[in-house]
């Protein structure tokens, strides 16, 4: 699903340059390279500001404690998620409530959500699952008509776009995650608060760093998430790269939609026509899962599941709120769902191994 190993010789000279410098400088945490990550990256998300921190999760928590949300606040959002998204509303110390999925497209579904709303309803965050950004006009107008913050998980759609409007520029602000894995990833742990409200940036700002606005002194409680200047180094060398790496992402996704021809997969909807989908995952759905799963070992193949255990049925999240019409199209999902090799550094060889691979799959 991912081969760092094949990245180029070209690539990895210049991250070893990044992390000679960091070294050479003395300067290890919320330096220059931090500061020099953080004014590109929010260039780069067409926002004025972006905030280095040490993860995705706390990048929401932050933004959460950001907007004053926690104790008896609930924060609604998807069952089709990786658990840092339920983790981070916990830690915030706000009430998560699950809403159910569009089953086309694996992304929040606004009905539901609606199901979901009550009076002590302070966000929903929204996460742009495996890449995809779409009806974000939609979403901005119940969130204005309903009184809650719209809070963008961003952790999967680094570059994605609507009507030329990049992930985490719809909302009050966008969490990104910069896991090794992701589209945009460091070398380690690493994320990004990103925003236009400048007061919540300077608040996460001081709360990343234990909560202070100047050397001693601490007028609110924070936290240790800080983004170091290694990683921060890493990121920028890495996102000279990041425009060809998700352009060769959507050509292997237009080749798997032009290509897949097999009755037992069912694809996801196609982009919106404004949108540009960052396909951090190309995700197919196949009642005859396990047995799809197999046939492409054999074939030598990898395909993993993403994600194959939805919130509400982690033991730590079964007494979770929930639309109370059930997360039907979840459960769903979670059982069917697969994802197909979708990296930089897939070759057209093995791309042609995959889409051979799949077709040649006969259901029993």
């Amino acid at each position: 699903m991912n081969d760092f190993k094949a990245e180029p010789a070209e690539l990895q000279t210049e991250m070893l340059a990044a992390v000679q410098r960091v070294i050479a400088s003395g300067w290890y945490v919320l330096g220059p390279e931090v500061q020099a990550f953080e004014q590109r990256w929010a260039e780069d998300c067409q926002l004025p500001r972006a905030i280095g921190v040490g993860n995705g999760m706390d990048a929401i928590e932050l933004i959460l404690r950001g907007l004053n949300i926690g104790p008896g606040d609930e924060v609604i959002t998807t069952p089709m998620t990786a658990f840092a998204s339920v983790l981070a509303i916990l830690r915030a110390g706000a009430v998560p409530v699950l809403a159910d999925i569009d089953p086309d497209t694996a992304l929040l579904s606004r009905a539901s959500v609606e199901r979901c709303l009550t009076p002590r309803t302070r966000a929903v965050l929204l996460v742009h699952l495996y890449g995809q950004v779409r009806d974000m006009a939609e979403w901005q107008i119940l969130a204005r008509d309903k009184g809650f913050a719209l809070v963008e998980d961003c952790a999967q759609s680094h570059r994605a776009t609507l009507g030329g409007v990049r992930a985490g520029g719809f909302g009050v602000a966008g969490a990104y995650s910069f896991y090794p894995t992701k589209n945009l990833g460091a070398l380690g742990d690493g994320g990004a608060v990103v925003t236009r409200d400048m007061a919540l940036a300077d608040r996460v700002a001081r709360l990343r760093n234990y909560g202070q606005s100047e050397r001693y002194h601490h007028p609110e409680i924070g936290m240790n998430s800080r983004l170091d200047e290694m990683q921060a180094a890493i990121l920028s060398v890495r996102l000279n790269w990041l425009a060809g790496y998700t352009e060769r992402r959507q050509q292997i996704a237009q080749r798997y939609r032009a290509e897949l021809k097999q009755p037992a997969i069912r694809l996801l909807a196609a982009p919106q026509e404004t949108a540009a989908h960052a396909y951090h995952l190309f995700v197919v759905c196949s009642a005859h899962r396990d047995a799809l799963v197999a046939h492409l070992k054999a074939a030598g193949v990898q395909a993993l599941l993403h994600y194959p255990v939805p919130m509400h049925h982690q033991q730590t999240c079964l007494d979770m709120r929930r639309d109370p019409l059930g997360l039907p199209a979840s459960e769903q999902h979670a059982l069917q769902c697969l994802s197909l090799p979708c990296h930089p550094q897939l070759d057209d060889a093995q791309l042609d191994q995959v889409i051979a691979a799949v077709n040649s799959f006969r259901a029993i």
